[in-house]
């Protein structure tokens, strides 16, 4: 399974977009601030959305996609999925 998915910060004001074989192995690095660069710096660590991928050419494509996406189409994406923003990690247990 592929996994592309979004993360931010607790004031919801930084948007990252990821992809992962691993979902939950990735959340905790994120977390736990062991992957240096961009969601280290931002404290980018609530995983918020997260789709289902059978394929990782699939996955890389759609989370491509979403990258050129404004910020108000991800946003919006979130809100129909995920409505309270909710960090949804523990969820994945």
């Amino acid at each position: 399974m592929y996994y592309v998915y979004f993360v931010t910060n607790k004031h919801l004001n930084v948007l990252y977009v990821g992809v992962t074989n691993d979902l939950l192995r990735r959340i905790y690095e994120h977390k736990n601030k062991l992957s240096k660069g961009f969601t280290q710096k931002y404290n980018v660590d609530r995983l918020v959305y997260y789709e289902v991928h059978t394929d990782i050419n699939t996955a890389i494509t759609r989370e491509k996609q979403i990258k050129g996406w404004s910020r108000k189409k991800k946003d919006s994406l979130v809100k129909k999925w995920n409505p309270l923003w909710k960090g949804l990690y523990e969820d994945l247990f």
